[in-house]
């Protein structure tokens, strides 16, 4: 699938798109993610994941990560909790909802956004498997952090031009859990939980 792609840096700045993508992640051992780069066409701004999980740990922010949430005006202690804060994910389930059409859906559309740099079209490929490590080294929850050291590539791009478009008439990332929960994925949760249940007599 073609990434969406513009000339020179987003008219808006970079740091307020970046500080988005940075709170979409809060959306495996070998292989982790080591940098998230920030992609609008030929530009393009790494933040390594060590500074992240920085951030995570201490609530400092360092180089263009720091400045980034300053350009910004984001407290780097709340971006640092929101990175380390966790969302129940019941594993089986969980796995279960992205074998499904509507998963496969949504992960096909949050791939346009979070995908491998130099590798995009196993970007589904790569959203299941840092999800699905990710539960199980979180004991049944998935956190920002988490995610990132289970995402099997060292480079995780995130489109700014994708994420902007995402970001479009919606109030803020909450809106859109929200919206898919009570669409596709929240009207389905117990037909998937149940899967013999339109068989019982």
């Amino acid at each position: 699938m073609p990434r969406p792609t513009f000339k020179g840096p987003p008219a808006g700045g970079w740091p307020g798109l970046a500080l988005a993508g940075i709170l979409a992640l809060a959306a495996a051992p070998a292989g982790a993610a080591e940098q998230v780069v920030f992609v609008s066409g030929a530009f393009r701004r790494s933040i390594p994941v060590a500074d992240l999980q920085r951030l995570a740990d201490t609530g400092v922010a360092v180089g263009l990560l720091g400045d980034a949430l300053r350009i910004s005006g984001q407290n780097p202690a709340a971006i640092g909790r929101l990175l380390h804060q966790t969302v129940p994910l019941p594993l089986v389930l969980t796995t279960r909802l992205l074998s499904t059409r509507f998963g496969e859906a949504a992960l096909d559309r949050l791939s346009t956004i979070l995908y491998p740099l130099r590798a995009p079209r196993v970007g589904v490929v790569a959203l299941r498997s840092a999800t699905i490590q990710g539960i199980q080294a979180g004991g049944g929850s998935l956190a920002g952090v988490g995610f990132l050291r289970a995402y099997p590539n060292d480079e995780l791009a995130i489109s700014l031009p994708a994420l902007q478009s995402a970001l479009q008439g919606l109030s803020g990332m909450s809106n859109v859990v929200h919206a898919f929960l009570e669409s596709d994925l929240g009207s389905n949760l117990g037909r998937v939980n149940q899967p013999d249940a339109g068989n019982a007599p």
